[in-house]
């Protein structure tokens, strides 16, 4: 029998926080969150996310021993303002057993139906800024930071218990090699000269500072047509400066400004912090730190976070001047692997801008639904 039980105290959190490490010891493809992060993600007192959110978490249990885990999350402005009547639900983790995943997805729907919501969804998290989906193909590839990694049998448990597809994402990678700037270099330049545009490169994150805020309201104008998107809040802003900006070496954001200095496009590329979180298995001290700062400074693989245009810019080539910073930069750190994150394998606009590099697609996930 299952007995599933609600997280009630600190304690109970960090056993959340940690079942995976057990689940997944000796892999060489999972990627280990940092506890104290992970911890402060599902604090309410932390994470602005819980200002429009509510999230309750659960494990389950058999004879005493912990065998699964989820999250269960009701986003209300999806629910309040998109009318979006969806439960979701995330973390999702459990070993090889229909009976566990069974527990621990009726316990979701069981939420979901007490607030009167017409289906569920996930493996998901708060909004559309966190982790998105069950991994379907690649499970022989290392994972990433901004991604889950799960066994192979999770999708079938999904299918088992009745859920279906919703959304597929596909995560490709290439070679720095492949990049050639013939592609973006002469173009690049007509498209400054036009619009009187220029770039911007920091090598000094309190650089950046003065452009954050920027930043993050053009992300809202570049994805507000976007299925579900949930705008970032001030006080989201401050957050995710406070918590993710130092993580990220200050050469690796790129922005584009016009003659007003005005922001109209932007991008984030991350280091691989992969095999760093590994060495660190959880702990940021009293060695983690160096690992992932040797990993900051020094990275090898690269992931493409974001990319953001101002609608009255999009489709005139500004990501030309984009990738030529890139370019230039990524020569001189000695890059070899650029990866880029899940992405709807309906959006043929992001797929047609990275043509040129001929990128191979090594992972696939999804997420599933239910009705309620």
């Amino acid at each position: 029998m299952i007995d599933v039980r609600e997280v009630a105290n600190k304690k109970e959190l960090k056993t959340f926080v940690k079942f995976p490490f057990g689940l997944y010891k000796g892999s060489k493809y999972w990627v280990p969150p940092i506890i104290k992060d992970e911890l402060e993600t599902f604090d309410k007192d932390k994470n602005p996310a819980f200002l429009d959110a509510e999230a309750r978490f659960f494990l389950a249990y058999r004879g005493g021993k912990i065998v699964g885990r989820v999250a269960a999350i009701v986003n209300w402005i999806e629910v309040k303002e998109q009318k979006l009547s969806k439960m979701r639900f995330g973390w999702f983790d459990m070993i090889d057993d229909l009976e566990v995943s069974g527990a621990l997805l009726a316990k979701v729907a069981e939420i979901g139906q007490t607030h009167k919501l017409e289906y569920m969804e996930g493996p998901v998290g708060f909004s559309n800024l966190d982790k998105v989906g069950v991994l379907t193909e690649g499970f022989d590839h290392i994972g990433t930071m901004i991604t889950w990694y799960n066994h192979p049998y999770y999708e079938k448990h999904l299918i088992h218990h009745g859920l279906v597809k919703e959304k597929e994402y596909l995560e490709n990678k290439f070679p720095f090699e492949n990049v050639k700037p013939k592609f973006f270099e002469r173009v690049q330049n007509l498209v400054k000269k036009r619009y009187q545009l220029r770039e911007l490169n920091f090598t000094k994150t309190k650089d950046i500072m003065p452009y954050v805020d920027q930043m993050f309201d053009l992300f809202n104008e570049s994805y507000a047509s976007l299925a579900s998107f949930v705008p970032i809040n001030d006080i989201q802003k401050a957050y995710f400066k406070e918590r993710y900006l130092n993580f990220i070496n200050p050469e690796f954001i790129k922005f584009v400004v016009d003659k007003d200095d005005k922001l109209v496009a932007f991008a984030i590329v991350m280091p691989s912090f992969a095999e760093a979180l590994q060495k660190m298995k959880g702990k940021l001290f009293p060695f983690g730190i160096f690992h992932l700062l040797k990993a900051r400074k020094k990275p090898k693989n690269i992931t493409f976070y974001l990319i953001g245009v101002h609608p009255e810019y999009q489709n005139k080539g500004l990501t030309a001047i984009l990738f030529m910073e890139y370019y230039l930069t990524f020569t001189e750190k000695g890059i070899e692997t650029c990866i880029r994150t899940p992405e709807l394998i309906e959006n043929t606009a992001i797929h047609q801008l990275w043509k040129h590099f001929e990128p191979v697609t090594h992972k696939r996930r999804k997420t599933y639904k239910k009705n309620l």
